[in-house]
């Protein structure tokens, strides 16, 4: 299927999202106007920094040339040659499924979906039990590695009205089989001492880490679902906007930071999903306490560098062609965020470790913690929060010491 034009909506497609959604929007807190458009892929910051003279610079071309043969160590802590030859190791498997098809204008995972290697069962697999089935497809994406898994139905306002085929930066249609009906979200949690580095090159090693097991786990269980005879399109950052999936599947909150707040990990989580024609139970968003918590914390927007994160209520982001239309949010200044990316030439992900919910929560004091704040004692919450100290980064030259250590 195509999804609709970055261009005027007509009043009866908005109507049939209304009636549609309309519910689960309001139990979600999603706040959608009259303006909204779904985005276009081309005009995220990563994709302007390819094409935008407003975003590209030497420094920004510098930044992806440094994640291929290009790095430059240089003095500083998480930034030697050990630091970026980790960082660039970590995402080597997602690179190789992302390059398989670049000449063709398809960046699999990033720009177009991942392709599949497993056919279409001819026949179809029985579904008796649809509930059962849920289950066990749930038990066997955290079989292949998934943290977290959760199942929402397919909702057109968060595809991108056009993907970007990487050779011209040009728009691409962006089509799904017209069988698919749901979306399968999974949650891969991130390393907590590599992310504990932040800012360095060293800790970009926890994001390739995960974008390397969710493009295995995408591949594997969309492979599985493909040979019982159903539809299943593996996506991890390309097709559709994930953080809507994400907190539609139930599996988290917005948060000021622009992630989403999961119970079991924070913000240091990535999110990939599988679009698909399998009958599935659907789940439901909860309320989880994490945003009514965001709303009175400012501890990202203050502790980032470039100031790109906002420090008042949710608004309706207008003032940046990388922002979605339309949707009454916490919006980051993504020019400003990139900005501080390309001349750090690595990732920067700050805000993700200083966040409050950011815990191993494997200790009662962790459980504690995150019962007081997500409940009625939330100002109790974030004294103790801010007495114990937990902002200050760990020096990546004793993340190898440890290593070290075993």
């Amino acid at each position: 299927m195509t999804w609709p034009g970055n261009h005027p909506i007509s009043e009866a497609q908005r109507a049939a999202w209304r009636d549609e959604f309309a519910e689960s929007d309001a139990a979600l807190g999603f706040e959608i106007g009259d303006d909204f458009v779904p985005f276009t892929q081309r005009d995220d910051i990563f994709s302007r920094a390819q094409w935008d003279p407003a975003v590209r610079s030497e420094d920004s071309d510098a930044f992806f040339a440094s994640y291929r043969a290009g790095a430059v160590p240089r003095r500083g802590q998480g930034f030697s040659q050990k630091d970026f030859a980790l960082r660039n190791a970590a995402w080597a498997v997602s690179d190789i499924i992302s390059g398989r098809a670049a000449h063709e204008g398809a960046r699999e995972g990033f720009g177009a979906p991942i392709r599949p290697d497993t056919a279409l069962a001819k026949a179809k697999a029985p579904v008796d039990d649809v509930a059962a089935q849920t289950a066990e497809i749930k038990r066997l994406a955290r079989l292949f590695g998934a943290d977290l898994v959760g199942i929402t139905k397919i909702d057109s306002r968060w595809h991108y009205s056009s993907r970007v085929d990487n050779r011209d930066m040009s728009e691409a249609d962006n089509t799904l089989p017209e069988s698919v009906t749901h979306v399968i979200v999974m949650g891969h949690a991130m390393h907590y001492d590599l992310v504990a580095t932040y800012p360095s090159a060293l800790a970009g090693a926890s994001t390739g880490l995960e974008y390397s097991h969710e493009t295995a786990i995408c591949i594997q269980l969309s492979g599985y679902i493909r040979a019982l005879g159903y539809e299943a399109v593996a996506s991890m950052n390309d097709t559709a906007l994930v953080i809507p999936y994400a907190i539609k599947a139930g599996l988290g909150e917005y948060g000021r930071n622009q992630m989403v707040l999961t119970p079991e990990f924070g913000p240091r989580v990535r999110f990939s999903k599988i679009f698909t024609s399998l009958p599935l139970v659907v789940d439901q968003p909860r309320k989880m306490g994490l945003k009514d918590y965001c709303r009175t914390c400012t501890k990202c927007a203050v502790a980032c560098p470039p100031k790109a994160l906002p420090m008042g209520a949710p608004q309706t982001g207008r003032d940046s062609r990388s922002t979605i239309k339309g949707v009454t949010k916490w919006s980051a200044n993504c020019e400003k965020c990139f900005g501080y990316w390309a001349k750090l030439k690595t990732d920067c992900a700050i805000c993700m470790r200083v966040c409050p919910f950011n815990r191993r929560n494997t200790g009662w004091r962790d459980r504690l913690w995150r019962w007081l704040a997500t409940g009625r004692a939330r100002v109790v919450a974030r004294a103790w929060d801010q007495r114990r100290g937990r902002d200050k980064p760990v020096k990546p030259r004793d993340w190898w010491a440890r290593l070290t250590r075993g």
